[in-house]
């Protein structure tokens, strides 16, 4: 049974108005949601938690208690240190794993694609299909674009072996950073390389000194970002096409109840972007009509949603935590699903409201679904039958069940660093001007998922409304991209929401102070524009006034992300506590040490108003230590932080 709750206890959970009309009826209906299963969960494992139990032999499970009566080491020896330390480098290698074998996915239909073996795939960006195959020495000229796939394709796939010294892709980092890795020795070679090593490393009876292991991990982490996730970024684009300003719709009120709805989930582009010309074609349309409906209504969640609304313009229904209350709706025929994100609760949601759960990947089965197993050399053929199987579910709905909580919100997405240069007459230097005179104080990456531990898209929406009002632009990639968009920050209009001097440069430019640029694999996309910044100044990543924050965070996925966005040079605010704390030792490495190793830490701070003032007074720094002139804006009021 779901607990009952008071109205008023709504507003503890989500400040998203679809979002809480859907949980008042969960808790009407008696539907399980994730936060009811967060409320039987506690009180949550405390030494887990910490980071200090572990489970990795069958010596064990082995716990460390902090406060120093009962167990000190494991069973095997291992110490906090080195319990925290294996647990965090295992996580960062899961979240790297599961960047990388997407990115896998699509170089592998790229190289078919090339080859001539797969059905509704072509390249749709031959202008960066040239300039990757020239950073990987494959000859363009005169050639044919599927030819030079074929060959940049199997080119790649060697930076998942062994071959390799470095990762090709991380020659897009300026000298001084590159020199910052060579000295600590964490210099990606290549991502699956990278991943097995730390599992190795963190068996029982490796390696066991936990700096050694953290700076492994840094290792993994960077063989994502430069590699596995820029590889599905890049590939992405050229396949499907790199985004351009996109303008589009959010919440749950871009559920048609008088259209077949298919909600297309998960983190893939390869089936969804199929899917999109599926529902297109003239006989599906027609057989819709004859089940009574005026048409087919796609519709986003989480970052596969982002890849459409990016290059489609799809309208995006919410983000992680709203996949069970998008099916709340009653008027979902289908939720598509390929990987990473998607709750197995779903499943029994739709139970509930006659909602058909397909899975695609068969790495990703869910018990209770219908699965369909997608193959790219018969990609049209499947996409087909995915949206017919969503029609013909059309006429099982209950018509009196349909509930549909708000009106969409305009928001505008597709800002890739193509883009962004675009609209800066193909240079930074407007964006290097603007920041030098102050218009523009820094540059911060919010990102990441949502966690039902902290009220649903708050972090997201409060951190960086503060951070604009300061004049400082907010770029975007996932969950934080749908929470932003829903609050407004997200189109030309925006603009308003911004201090008086950022306000004037999107005003002048017709963006929005939010910049939306992509899904959670599209990080790379701040990356990229990160060492651009550099290049251009001639300076180190390091340098330059740049934050990264997740103030939402859940997956290994997103540890993983920002690990080599500090690794990379980019002090980053984490908004959830890491599994950490029960090390002290680790704690300070990651908060201070690695400022001297990799000139960047991290910051722990679950309020977004203190996150704010935190990352302001890094930019400040930077700012100073440039050179730069300083601008305090005198209406802004921010409390000041407590220590972490």
């Amino acid at each position: 049974m779901v607990q009952k709750r008071d109205e008023k206890d709504l507003e503890e959970y989500s400040i998203s108005k679809d979002a809480k009309r859907m949980l008042k009826r969960a808790w009407i209906e008696d539907v399980e949601t994730v936060w009811d299963r967060l409320e039987r969960q506690e009180p949550q494992c405390g030494y887990c938690a910490l980071g200090s139990s572990c489970r990795i032999c069958a010596m064990g499970p082995c716990r460390i208690d902090p406060f120093g009566e009962g167990p000190q080491k494991g069973v095997c020896g291992a110490n906090a240190d080195v319990m925290v330390a294996r647990n965090l480098a295992r996580t960062i290698a899961a979240g790297a794993s599961a960047h990388s074998d997407h990115g896998r996915d699509i170089l592998e239909t790229f190289y078919h694609t090339g080859a001539g073996e797969t059905e509704g795939y072509d390249i749709s960006d031959v202008d960066k299909l040239e300039r990757l195959a020239q950073e990987y020495g494959i000859e363009t000229g005169d050639r044919n674009p599927d030819e030079i796939a074929e060959d940049l394709g199997w080119e790649m796939m060697e930076d998942f072996g062994t071959r390799r010294e470095q990762l090709t892709l991380a020659n897009r980092v300026p000298e001084s950073r590159l020199k910052v890795w060579e000295d600590a020795g964490i210099t990606p070679r290549g991502i699956d390389r990278e991943n097995v090593e730390t599992l190795h490393r963190t068996h029982m009876g490796v390696d066991n000194h936990y700096v050694n292991i953290l700076l492994h991990a840094l290792r993994t982490s960077l063989s994502d970002g430069w590699g596995g996730s820029m590889i599905a970024t890049e590939l992405s684009d050229i396949l499907f096409g790199t985004p351009k300003p996109t303008e589009s719709k959010a919440n749950l009120g871009v559920i048609d109840p008088d259209q077949v709805n298919i909600a297309l989930h998960g983190h893939n582009p390869m089936l969804s972007d199929v899917i999109v010309r599926a529902s297109q074609d003239e006989e599906l349309q027609k057989l819709a009509e004859e089940k009574g409906a005026e048409g087919i209504n796609l519709v986003g969640l989480c970052c596969t949603g982002n890849e459409l609304q990016m290059r489609r313009g799809i309208p995006m229904a919410g983000n992680h935590l709203m996949q069970e209350l998008a099916i709340m709706t009653g008027a979902l025929d289908a939720m598509l699903v390929d990987y990473q994100c998607i709750m197995p609760g779903v499943v029994d949601v739709a139970k509930c409201f006659n909602t058909e759960v397909i899975t695609t990947f068969d790495k990703a089965k869910f018990h209770g679904a219908t699965h369909i197993s997608f193959d790219p050399e018969r990609g049209m053929q499947i996409g087909r039958k995915i949206v017919r199987k969503a029609i013909e579910n059309y006429e099982n709905r209950v018509p009196e069940r349909i509930l549909i909580p708000d009106d969409p919100v305009d928001m505008m997405a597709g800002f890739s660093v193509e883009a962004i240069l675009e609209a800066l007459g193909g240079t930074p230097e407007p964006l290097v001007e603007a920041i030098k005179d102050g218009k523009i104080r820094g540059a911060v990456g919010v990102v990441g998922c949502n966690n039902p531990k902290i009220k649903h898209d708050y972090g997201h929406v409060k951190l960086t409304r503060r951070l604009i009002e300061n004049d400082i632009l907010v770029v975007v990639t996932g969950c934080s991209a749908v929470a932003n968009g829903k609050a407004g920050h997200m189109t030309p209009e925006g603009a308003k929401l911004a201090g008086p001097a950022l306000g004037e440069v999107c005003e002048s430019l017709g963006i929005p102070p939010v910049l939306h640029m992509g899904s959670c694999v599209d990080n790379t996309r701040i990356l990229n524009l990160a060492a651009a910044l550099a290049d251009f100044l001639e300076t180190d990543i390091s340098d330059l006034p740049l934050a990264g924050a997740a103030p939402e965070w859940y997956s290994e996925k997103a540890v993983s992300i920002g690990t080599y966005v500090v690794a990379s040079g980019i002090y980053t605010v984490l908004g959830t506590y890491p599994a950490i704390y029960g090390s002290p030792n680790v704690v300070e490495l990651l908060a201070d040490g690695l400022e001297k190793t990799v000139g960047a830490t991290f910051d722990i701070e679950p309020d977004p108003e203190r996150a704010a003032v935190l990352i302001r007074r890094h930019i400040e720094k930077k700012r100073e230590k440039l050179g730069l002139p300083f601008n305090r804006p005198e209406n802004i009021s921010m409390p000041e932080p407590e220590s972490t």
